[in-house]
């Protein structure tokens, strides 16, 4: 799948830190739960192109956040393998929920005047459908996928384009992650890196990563996002 070949212009990011207007998610392991469907679409997707054996899930798991196709240059594996992730991803998809308290969270912070977006490792269109599926596609101002920016994460583009298109200056704005790589682009975007740990996966490495902040639930965000002002 192609990109495009460039991205949102935005102006660098001012030092100073300004009251939160914006949050940025990424969806997997963030806004969802998606592990097991992920993983049963893998091994689907596996079998059908390299053949017998154990899918090396965990492997895969490692470089969560990324687009599927980085992943699969990365493992050394088929490109053709992504077809049918992508095929078993859409059957399943009915089957992913969002975490626990995320919908509560989503609602109150766009009911503070919140500015919402999603920069995710998935492809733009299976971001929004899954997202749509859930319920919560409109509270959500910019949903873009690593195959809708020139460089997709660690590099910040996903998030300055989000950011752009939602009109709020990085340095008023936080990248929310479970992975390295978020907080490395929301980080190289400008904005505040924060690292999330309800998802279970690799808390030390994401802890040593040094994120701005640290959030265990997602109504912990709240804490940092107060009621945007009207005359903003």
């Amino acid at each position: 799948m192609s990109r495009p070949s460039s991205t949102a212009e935005v102006t660098p990011p001012s030092p100073a830190r300004g009251p939160i207007r914006a949050v940025v998610f990424d969806l997997d392991g963030v806004i969802v739960d998606s592990s097991a469907v992920m993983r049963e679409a893998f091994s689907i997707a596996y079998a059908e192109v390299v053949g017998d054996g154990p899918a090396p899930f965990d492997e895969y798991n490692r470089h969560m956040g990324r687009y599927f196709p980085d992943i699969m240059r990365l493992m050394g594996l088929p490109l053709e393998m992504e077809e049918p992730f992508v095929r078993e991803s859409y059957r399943m998809a009915h089957l992913v929920p969002l975490f626990p308290g995320v919908r509560e969270t989503l609602e109150t912070l766009h009911s503070r005047g919140i500015r919402m977006g999603i920069a995710t490792g998935k492809a733009g269109p299976r971001a929004r459908s899954l997202l749509d599926q859930l319920g919560v596609l409109g509270l959500f101002g910019q949903v873009i996928g690593s195959d809708e920016v020139a460089r997709p994460k660690p590099a910040p583009d996903i998030v300055l384009q989000a950011l752009g298109n939602l009109d709020v200056p990085p340095h008023e704005a936080m990248m929310v992650g479970d992975a390295v790589i978020d907080l490395l682009s929301g980080r190289d975007a400008g904005a505040t890196a924060v690292a999330t740990t309800w998802h279970g996966g690799d808390i030390a490495a994401l802890l040593a990563a040094g994120p701005d902040l640290v959030v265990h639930a997602p109504a912990e965000l709240l804490a940092h996002c107060p009621v945007v002002s009207v005359s903003r």
